[in-house]
């Protein structure tokens, strides 16, 4: 279409030449131009036609020059730049004329280079906040070589690693504003004044003075661990002076000990409260100094104690047996006494938890004791109300406890003597040896018991010699008579026999009940042979079982010798 109306117009072109030249000659015919000047007029026109297409063409041919050199110099100037971002070469269509040619190529390179612009531009920008972060953090910024064009990934990782550092100094500004937080308020808290310039810019108030550095970080921590080493270090010395002052006044009976004339300022801080108490164990010290005799008697009372509570035996208590004793009451003798007491309380803190087990343990002991004399007891049994049932889960719960306590004593002082390298000792002993003192103490006291009741028994109990009766006589002299049984009647066993007395039958009559059977001969024969015998050579005939002795042991002794003979009546103890 568009090549038949440039036809056309070519054509028409020529027609509007001729039809131009027509008019001309109709000009020259009636202006009466000769043929010669015709001629040379028509030269004229047709050098002007000429020239102007000529240079039309010239001028064409220009342009389409041009546009072929603007082919060429878009096509490399777009390789280098899609070499130079990172780009796959941009390749032209097929059948494409040189204008569109160099029009697409055109747009391409502009839109290329708009891209490359733009890539600067936020290259810029990042690497700027990327600067400011690393220098904050002291971190490395991220890595792109001068005068590059960043790709599109190392743009993202750019933007990425900016993100990173951003939430690293969130981080940090955070710890920092916490560390630096407590670091004032434990100075306050301590009443400390800042000494190093590390500790004045902890609490200055210019929050940019510190680079969020990870040395910083450290530096601080580093300085709120030495200022919680010191505020400890404070507030035992506090503790220590406040223990000390409440010593003084228990010992010198002074009313401060109750709160009276000895406030305290709840916002002071520990420096000042330290000055406080100094100042009152001063005081106190000074009036310590007058009442020697009195304060030094308190002491001893409190050495009494302690030396109770930590189970001394005597040869841990010979070393300071002549300072206890010792009647000159000199500001000496009060030193030695409050060192003995240091060292007493500080052995008791340390020894407390093996204290606190064998302390229970002797309780348990003594309520295992408790429970015994009460098994003995035959008024138990009227008990109502469940107790006895409570009492039997109770000293069932008491003997499985001992057993647990003991081995527990025993790994704990195991470990506490291979830890000290000596021997743990209560009241002079072992504690083991000492537990086992126990038992045996228990033991033998059991035995005396039973000795004195046995001994009791057979001295209201003599023996008495049996008299014979007249043959087929009665002691009343009259013949027994035959009992008729009755169903009402409890069962009656009778002897009869005739007039004339047999060696086969006896006359005799007795009540037979079934709670209380006679005694056999050999139990006679073995209850005359305890009468017989001394209680030292009773006490001698009994067999001592080792010290080892366990509850188990306790128990099964207990029960053997309650079922031993068949003795069933709860008024006969003890039959051996």
């Amino acid at each position: 279409m568009a090549s038949r109306r440039s036809e056309t117009l070519a054509s028409a072109l020529v027609t509007g030449i001729n039809t131009a030249m027509a008019r001309l000659i109709d000009i020259w015919d009636s202006i009466g131009i000769m043929e010669e000047s015709r001629i040379e007029r028509m030269q004229t026109v047709k050098k002007y036609i000429e020239d102007l297409l000529n240079d039309m063409i010239t001028e064409e041919d220009a342009l389409r020059h041009r546009i072929k050199t603007n082919i060429i110099t878009s096509q490399k100037q777009l390789d280098d730049l899609c070499l130079e971002m990172q780009l796959e070469p941009y390749k032209l269509e097929e059948n494409l004329t040189v204008l569109q040619m160099e029009k697409n190529l055109r747009w391409r390179l502009e839109t290329l280079q708009q891209e490359k612009n733009d890539r600067l531009k936020e290259l810029s920008n990042m690497r700027q906040q990327d600067e400011e972060l690393c220098t904050e953090l002291c971190a490395t910024p991220f890595y792109i070589p001068t005068g590059s064009l960043p790709s599109c990934e190392q743009l993202q990782a750019l933007k990425e690693h900016i993100q990173t550092l951003a939430e690293e100094k969130k981080s940090r500004v955070k710890v920092f504003s916490a560390l630096r937080q407590d670091i004032k308020c434990m100075m306050e808290e301590m009443g400390h004044d800042p000494e190093t310039s590390l500790e004045k810019d902890s609490v200055c108030n210019d929050a940019d003075i510190f680079l969020l550095t990870k040395e910083n970080i450290k530096a601080l921590q580093l300085l709120l661990t030495q200022l919680e080493v010191k505020r400890e270090s404070l507030l035992s010395t506090r503790d220590k002076l406040k223990d000390r002052a409440m010593s003084l006044w228990n010992r010198l009976d002074c009313p401060e000990k109750d709160g009276i004339g000895f406030p305290v300022d709840p916002q002071g801080s520990i420096s000042n409260d330290i000055s406080r108490w100094q100042r009152e164990v001063q005081r106190l010290e000074e009036l310590q100094k007058s009442m020697l005799e009195d304060v030094i008697v308190k002491v001893r009372q409190e050495l009494l104690l302690l030396w109770d509570v930590c189970k001394f035996g005597p040869r841990q208590k010979e070393a300071f047996e002549p300072h206890f004793s010792d009647d000159s009451y000199t500001e000496e003798l009060l030193l030695l006494h409050e060192s003995e007491l240091v060292k007493v309380k500080d052995c008791y803190e340390r020894n407390r938890p093996l204290l606190e087990a064998l302390e229970k343990w002797e309780k348990n002991w003594v309520l295992f004791q408790d429970f015994e004399k009460k098994a003995s007891d035959p008024s138990r049994f009227s008990n109502r109300g469940g107790a006895l049932l409570r009492e039997s889960k109770e000293r069932t719960k008491v003997q499985k406890m001992l057993p647990k306590l003991e081995e527990e004593l025993r790994s704990g002082i195991d470990a506490w003597e291979k830890k000290q390298g000596t021997a743990f000792l209560v009241h002079g002993q072992r504690v083991m040896e000492y537990i086992a003192a126990q038992k045996e103490e228990y033991r033998l006291q059991k035995d005396k018991e039973k000795l004195e009741r046995m001994t009791k028994k057979t001295e209201s109990t003599p023996l008495k010699t049996p008299t014979k009766r007249t043959l087929g006589m009665n002691p009343g002299g009259s013949v027994p008579s035959k009992i008729r049984k009755t169903p009402s009647q409890p069962q009656l066993r009778t002897t009869s026999s005739s007039s004339s007395y047999s060696s086969s039958s006896a006359s005799s009559t007795y009540l037979a009940l079934p709670s209380k059977p006679p005694l056999s001969a050999a139990k006679r024969n073995k209850a005359a042979d305890i009468n017989q015998r001394t209680p030292l050579q009773e006490f001698n005939t009994e067999k001592i079982p080792s010290i080892g002795i366990t509850y188990s042991d306790f128990t099964s002794e207990f029960s053997r010798k309650a079922s031993q003979e068949a003795v069933l009546n709860s008024t006969v103890k003890d039959v051996l």
